[in-house]
């Protein structure tokens, strides 16, 4: 058994000063504070005093980073690239994938199944892929970004099953244009195989995207980004997405694809409990301004941001940045900004992750009150 203390632990509902953490088998046997009669003699004691300890973050919109793109990346490439993330602060993720053919998707889905049943059996040195985000390819050629649109695809439940096989059951999040011919049948499908259905990329009026929302779908994709814009008289899918309570919805503050402004308005639409952080960072991402793949596609990084054809493409954003970002952009203080990247994507995407207490897994990241990651423990082992 090991046990960790720190100043405050959040767990992230609740605040805990003097918190003691007692780790064993990779799991939170119980979770202490100073008060608490039960001593810890004769266990060892990682001691994080002046930090705060939070449920590790959870990105469930990464392409990659340290120039490994998850669709291409070998072995050593993905055990680099969870290492970097886990660096930053998370501890689990969804590899996303991003439209390219349907030979080049299916080769990917099956790569990706692999290093996800992998990591299962083996325990990991870094992040752990939990599933697959599908982003693409039923999205709306309008708001396609990046997305070659050769390569888009009619939404159809066999289409959708095909992508399914390949991933060997992995896909937990599928991103989707709800105004598609086809897509509200793929929407109730995929929602009934336990994927979270979200509505992005889309031109989608808000009728459109109300249907989407009935069919199934509860969360909405780099909220702003490739959406019909907010328009007083018609609101199109950023009315449904920033008025109904019961959608999740993620965005990506790095302060270039969303105004700070924004994102605190949207924070202050969904409130604490649906405002979710993601990066959507991509292979460019803690590497220096270059040339860099997302998925077959070629990406500039310049100065932070991710172009193609004057578009962008992807982040190089990652979490914790995002975490101290959304504290100076809409006010956060540190345990909603770390609830936002930890137990809201994972409530998000139904997965039991993103807790501090018995029986949950002992992943975890040590922040300063500032937000900067000072260690990052995965499965009760903290990783260099």
């Amino acid at each position: 058994m090991t046990v960790f203390t720190s100043k405050t632990l959040y767990t992230p509902l609740r605040k805990i000063d003097g918190a003691r953490v007692c780790v064993e088998n990779g799991a939170v046997v119980s979770v202490a504070s100073p008060n608490d009669s039960e001593a810890a003699p004769n266990k060892a004691i990682t001691d994080f005093s002046d930090c705060a300890i939070v449920p590790g973050f959870f990105d469930i919109h990464v392409h990659g980073g340290v120039n490994c793109d998850v669709m291409r990346g070998s072995a050593d490439d993905m055990n680099r690239f969870e290492g970097f993330l886990a660096r930053h602060g998370v501890t689990s993720y969804f590899p996303t994938t991003v439209t390219a053919s349907l030979d080049a998707t299916l080769s990917a889905l099956e790569r990706l199944a692999e290093r996800i049943e992998s990591a299962n059996k083996d325990g990991a040195a870094g992040a752990r892929p939990l599933g697959i985000h599908l982003e693409g390819p039923f999205l709306s050629n309008a708001r396609r970004g990046v997305h070659p649109p050769v390569d888009l695809m009619k939404p159809s439940v066999s289409a959708f099953d095909k992508l399914w096989q390949a991933a060997r059951g992995h896909v937990r999040m599928l991103t989707i244009a709800p105004e598609l011919n086809g897509a509200e049948e793929v929407i109730a499908e995929a929602a009934k195989r336990g994927v979270c259905v979200s509505i992005g990329h889309s031109d989608a009026t808000l009728e459109q995207a109300r249907s989407g929302v009935k069919a199934g779908a509860r969360h909405a994709t780099h909220t702003f980004n490739a959406m019909r814009p907010l328009d007083h008289r018609a609101p199109g899918i950023l009315g449904e997405v920033l008025t109904n309570n019961q959608l999740s919805a993620d965005v990506i503050a790095d302060g270039i694809h969303v105004d700070p402004v924004v994102v605190d308005l949207l924070f202050r639409a969904k409130g604490i409990e649906k405002f979710v952080l993601i990066t959507d960072a991509i292979s460019a991402t803690g590497m220096p301004d270059g040339r860099y793949q997302l998925g077959t596609l070629e990406v500039e990084l310049k100065d932070g941001r991710c172009m193609r054809d004057g578009n962008l493409a992807g982040s190089a954003l990652t979490m914790d940045r995002a975490v101290r970002n959304v504290m100076k952009f809409a006010g956060l203080d540190l345990q909603q900004a770390a609830r936002a990247a930890s137990l809201n994507p994972a409530k998000a995407v139904g997965i039991r992750k993103g807790t501090i207490e018995p029986g949950a897994d002992a992943d975890f990241v040590v922040l300063t009150s500032t937000g900067e990651v000072r260690a990052t423990v995965v499965k009760g082992v903290v990783i260099q």
